[in-house]
């Protein structure tokens, strides 16, 4: 048996090369090996976000992953996308609840009152978080609505922050937000199924009540996977496309379903299959499970291929994420 080798890198990295060795450690260990491999032989990285990511405050190290080059897409939900901005402009206003598990129907009904809506132990406050953001994507969605324009819900995100309308707002480090990161490299990004979050909501609110009248101001989950077909045939005939899928759900399943898109519907055969694949999950396999599904699965629906390295970590993504992108950063 081989015991992990000396290689560069900080005290993060040093400490999990050393003592990360066998079963779902030494599967992180493997797995950001590969995915180093991957853009060490040029190619490019797809990462999805699932779950909170967003505000389990995954940007303290993908915002820095992004800067460095070394994530070139990203398809993540609408909640994902909102609430990296959500916690950059309100979070001193976020609260913590250690003890969760103990909560009362009556204590929940408590939160409701005072306008935080939990997510397990952490409270995103409403006003200062979310209908903050309201306000300036709403100047945004009606300008364009009046001009006949129509843009994607990221993009629109993009406008935002580049703009420096939020920029007093900010309560964070803005080099610790992946969105703002995106946001400079213009970093191609996919966000399936965005009508269901907070501002999707809103925005079907707005369009209901007049304030836009062109419903399809905000571009659709049909056009996204248009985008992702061009994105990606353009982009595989120069680099190999890695996939690394945090969480399960839509953020995930979305994206992958292009390569056996061009493949079968569009008689594009020549589209090479997705390089590289790893996805970070605690859901198990079971019957009729696909976010727990094992990778080899995938072989069948046309995604991956025999060869294609292939790496799951069976673990709490808030914890193994921020340890693989560290031991890419050389943390």
């Amino acid at each position: 048996m081989t015991h992990p080798v000396s290689a560069p890198g900080g005290a993060v990295s040093s400490f999990i090369r050393h003592h990360f060795r066998h079963f779902n450690a030494a599967a992180l260990v493997d797995a950001a090996e590969g995915y180093r491999a991957h853009l060490d032989q040029g190619g490019r990285m797809l990462v999805t976000l699932a779950g909170a990511m967003s505000t389990a405050e995954l940007g303290l190290s993908l915002a820095e992953l992004i800067r460095r080059g070394k994530v070139h897409a990203i398809s993540c939900t609408g909640a994902n996308l909102e609430e990296d901005v959500f916690n950059l402009v309100a979070h001193d206003f976020y609260e913590r609840v250690p003890n969760y598990r103990d909560l009362t129907p009556a204590d929940e009904q408590a939160l409701l009152e005072r306008h935080m809506n939990r997510v397990t132990d952490t409270c995103i406050p409403e006003m200062e978080a979310m209908r903050r953001i309201e306000s300036a994507v709403l100047e945004e969605w009606a300008a364009a609505d009046r001009a006949g324009e129509r843009l994607f819900p990221h993009q629109f995100m993009y406008r935002i922050l580049r703009s420096g309308v939020l920029r007093d707002s900010y309560q964070i480090d803005p080099r610790n937000s992946w969105m703002v990161a995106a946001a400079e490299a213009d970093l191609p990004m996919f966000v399936p199924g965005w009508e269901d979050s907070t501002l999707g909501n809103m925005y079907t609110g707005h369009v209901i009540s007049g304030d836009v009248k062109n419903v399809h101001t905000v571009r659709t989950g049909i056009e996204y996977m248009m985008e992702l077909a061009a994105w990606y045939t353009s982009t595989a005939e120069e680099s190999s496309i890695g996939f690394f899928q945090i969480g399960g759900g839509i953020a995930g399943d979305f994206p992958i379903c292009v390569v056996p898109m061009l493949h079968q519907d569009l008689r594009r055969d020549d589209v090479p299959l997705w390089g590289y694949f790893c996805q970070i999950s605690d859901s198990t396999t079971s019957y009729g499970s696909y976010s727990g599904a094992v990778p080899n699965e995938k072989i069948t629906w046309g995604k991956l291929g025999q060869h294609t390295p292939k790496f799951v970590i069976e673990s709490d993504a808030t914890i193994v994420a921020p340890l693989i992108f560290a031991l890419l950063l050389d943390w």
